[in-house]
């Protein structure tokens, strides 16, 4: 995911996509644990668009 295709989008749709990311984040974390998971870079990447989501909510709440 790009920060273009985040900035995009509306509030209810940030926030939806940051629910679906933890969720997604979670279900990793799992099957790491259980050495089912196949690709770990995964984490790394749910992570840093975790991380993009949270930043566009704050600008926005912030008026920027």
């Amino acid at each position: 995911m790009k920060a273009s295709e985040v900035i995009d989008l509306s509030r209810d749709e940030l926030e939806e996509k940051l629910s679906g990311l933890k969720k997604d984040l979670f279900f990793l974390r799992m099957q790491h644990a259980t050495n089912q998971l196949d690709n770990p870079i995964r984490i790394a990447q749910v992570r840093k668009d975790i991380a993009r989501v949270k930043t566009v909510i704050r600008q926005k709440q912030l008026g920027i």
